[in-house]
């Protein structure tokens, strides 16, 4: 992905009527190369060719654009950790398989991951046509697989607070990958063997003695 230029040389074109889906476009690219600390929704309309007023026919704001990032990342991220729950293999090895999608996720779509953690209260659904009626937030489909591969309980704490630490691991491996702050080396584990290895110690450290995940 090449870093955008400035200057009216660089302005997208759009075909008439999509000027929505332009300017998302637009800000998914420059938040993925640049930051979301920095972005603007006149960003958005100077890449592709428009002047600001144009914007405010489909987005009231900045945070209504970022919301509807948020929503698509939501949508998306469901999908992926969906795709890995239903995957072939063992429950643990399903349950892995979506430690390594929200880890890819997260690196694949920085635009989309930033804009998640951005928007303050943003329903755990997105809503509109990214989420159909009854499709499970992310949180949902972690609760749910963590409830298949220990299926035996964690000694009285509820699943759904495991489930939220689970989350923080991720998130805060995820973080300090993007920030290039995970030591690397020879004797270090990559981003996808830490948040295993830390995942398999918080849920045995709160299971019953003897619990094991099942195989």
């Amino acid at each position: 992905m090449r870093p955008w230029r400035d200057g009216p040389g660089d302005r997208r074109s759009y075909h008439h009527g999509n000027l929505k889906e332009a300017l998302i476009e637009a800000a998914r690219r420059f938040i993925a190369e640049r930051g979301i600390g920095g972005f603007a929704l006149v960003d958005a309309a100077r890449l592709v060719g428009v002047t600001p007023a144009a914007l405010y026919r489909h987005f009231r704001g900045r945070e209504a654009l970022l919301e509807e990032l948020a929503g698509r990342g939501f949508a998306e991220l469901a999908a992926r950790l969906a795709r890995a729950l239903t995957s072939r293999g063992t429950p643990l090895e399903r349950f892995t398989r979506m430690g390594e999608a929200y880890l890819a996720f997260a690196e694949e779509e920085p635009a989309y991951y930033a804009a998640i953690f951005e928007t303050r209260g943003l329903p755990a659904e997105p809503t509109g046509a990214e989420a159909p009626p009854g499709r499970p937030s992310p949180f949902d489909l972690l609760v749910e697989a963590l409830q298949a591969t220990f299926a035996d309980g964690f000694g009285g704490v509820a699943p759904r607070f495991i489930a939220l630490e689970v989350w923080a691991l991720a998130h805060g491996i995820a973080t300090l990958s993007a920030a290039g702050h995970l030591p690397r080396g020879p004797g270090f584990p990559d981003k996808y063997e830490l948040l295993r290895a830390g995942v398999l110690a918080l849920v045995h450290g709160v299971a019953q003695p003897g619990e094991r995940p099942r195989s």
